[in-house]
């Protein structure tokens, strides 16, 4: 089954960010999801800084998230550095709550 780019985020949806109590989707640190018919699974992401402490736990929970979907195998996250993030990437709700 191949899941869109939009199935794969809500799954992802639910992995907070500890520190400022968003989720990854809308804090805008998920980049891009795709996925196969054979049920594998590769989100390209990013961190608020390169310095995060929880770098390998989130990217653990995004693979754990998204391997929670039926039919999915195998799940791939790849923590990219290019764009650099910046808060202009979150949603607006995100944005007023931390004083963007």
């Amino acid at each position: 089954m191949v899941y869109t780019k939009e199935e794969i985020f809500l799954a992802i949806s639910t992995v907070i960010d500890p520190e400022v109590g968003f989720n990854l989707v809308e804090m805008g640190l998920i980049y891009d999801a795709v996925s196969d018919d054979e049920g594998n699974v590769k989100v390209t992401m990013t961190l608020s800084t390169k310095a995060c402490p929880l770098h390998q736990m989130i990217t653990a929970w995004v693979k754990e998230a998204v391997e929670k979907m039926p039919n999915v195998k195998e799940a791939e996250v790849e923590v990219v550095w290019e764009p650099v993030w910046n808060i202009s990437m979150a949603d607006d709700n995100v944005k007023k709550a931390l004083g963007a």
